[in-house]
């Protein structure tokens, strides 16, 4: 039975570990976080879509170990970390995860291991930064002694359709060796695997699908205040566009970008072509547009509130999902946190409702709001709040509910899709 161990069992280590231990491998889950790994043991989940009794499953069968002993990748024949890659307060690369646990890791290795990175990052992390510490701590050399190689995770959270089996694998390899051992670990988990010629291309693959992302998302943002002044509604507009059956592709505005990719990712790229003199004014701006977004949504909140003769000081605000993205209890990066901040400097007063979130758990810039628990669902308690921005379009929530409780929403999410001015609905509900 081949022996595989995952670093980091998080939103990418842990379904990845799932798949592996499901299709025979034997995969020791390792993480820092005692918490988790207690759960994992006892077959308990932490993250909502994977169900505790696929859990369960692979930890009874003896197939997946979870555990927070380092040391144990010296069982293993391929190491795979999956560690965030966050940005400092400066936004710039944190690579401390990574390179602190390539120190965990490298007394431990054993000669011909693969060591595969999978944390989205900047050209030149897996064969420049990571292969230096795993070699000056093992006393190894990368190609030579030990393998190593890099493959971006493409996780999406909260979508059905996708899972580690069937979204293809680009892999790149610090050697050609490095390269066609890591398509080999790969292929036995997943459809289709896709070889690139180096670490450096498949890092960069990674970013510019998710600069691809931002980019677009950065001009429906923009497109939406510029229409919005036009008396326009871009939500309408692009549906008209998605008719088009060739050369356009729809993306959709919002309060701000969340998650761990979207609004980091793309600052990795910048802050490497500094090093090479080189500047990407076309992300930087784009990341401009996007982080800007809570601010437009705050001023919606306060013409709305100012059209009931309201202030925001000292209004009560709900709002409505925390998560980054509808129908997942994962809150990395949600710009609900920024609102919250935002409307809380100006003296609102701030709670939120989220059927996938009843309490705020640890947050890397948002601590103050940790503890905080999500209010009930009921008339009495939404009624007692002067407005409510719709922050996430989940699909359990009853918007029906929410339009005649409250008469002061602001959407942000096109969740009140009302195109007749005769529908008394429109005049409390404010685009945003």
């Amino acid at each position: 039975m081949h022996t595989i161990a995952v670093v980091g069992l998080g939103y990418v280590g842990l379904p990845l570990s799932l798949r592996f231990a499901e299709i025979g491998s034997r995969v020791l889950g390792l993480d820092v976080d005692e918490t988790k790994i207690a759960a994992l043991q006892a077959g308990k989940t932490y993250i909502k879509q994977f169900s505790a009794e696929r859990i369960n499953a692979s930890v009874s069968k003896g197939t997946f170990i979870p555990s927070s002993d380092m040391s144990r990748v010296s069982e293993a024949e391929a190491i795979i970390l999956c560690v965030p890659t966050p940005l400092t307060k400066q936004r710039e690369p944190d690579l401390s995860y990574v390179l602190n646990t390539g120190r965990a890791i490298a007394p431990h290795l054993q000669r011909g291991v693969l060591v595969v990175l999978e944390s989205t990052t900047y050209p030149g992390t897996t064969d420049e930064d990571l292969r230096a510490v795993l070699e000056e701590g093992s006393g190894m050399k990368a190609g030579e002694d030990f393998h190593l190689a890099y493959s971006p995770e493409r996780e999406d959270p909260g979508n059905a359709e996708s899972n580690v089996s069937k979204v293809p694998k680009i892999v790149g390899g610090y050697t050609p060796a490095c390269r066609d051992k890591a398509v080999a670990l790969y292929a036995r988990a997943v459809a289709t695997v896709v070889p690139v010629s180096s670490c450096k291309t498949a890092e960069a693959t990674k970013l510019l699908e998710n600069i691809f992302r931002s980019v677009n998302i950065a001009l429906v943002n923009e497109l939406k205040v510029v229409y919005a002044a036009m008396g326009i509604d871009i939500w309408e507009v692009i549906e008209a566009a998605k008719t088009k059956p060739f050369g356009f592709m729809p993306f959709y505005p919002g309060p701000g970008l969340g998650g761990h990719c979207i609004p980091i990712d793309p600052f990795y790229l910048t802050w490497k072509a500094r090093q090479y003199g080189k500047h990407t004014r076309f992300i930087e701006l784009a990341g401009e547009i996007n982080t800007a977004m809570p601010d437009y949504v705050v001023s919606r909140l306060i013409e709305a509130l100012n059209a009931k003769k309201k202030s925001v000081n000292s209004s009560r605000i709900l709002l409505i999902g925390l998560a980054y993205k509808p129908d997942v209890d994962d809150t990395r990066e949600s710009p609900a946190f920024v609102l919250m901040d935002k409307l809380s400097a100006l003296g609102a007063e701030i709670a939120y409702y989220d059927p996938h979130v009843p309490v705020v758990g640890p947050t890397r810039e948002h601590a103050r709001w940790q503890g905080v628990r999500s209010m009930n669902w009921d008339a009495a308690t939404v009624r007692g709040f002067d407005a409510v921005i719709v922050v996430t379009a989940h699909s359990d929530v009853n918007y029906e509910e929410l339009s005649s409780w409250c008469d002061c929403i602001v959407d942000t999410r096109n969740v009140f899709q009302l195109a007749a001015d005769e529908d008394k609905t429109v005049q409390k509900v404010w685009k945003a």
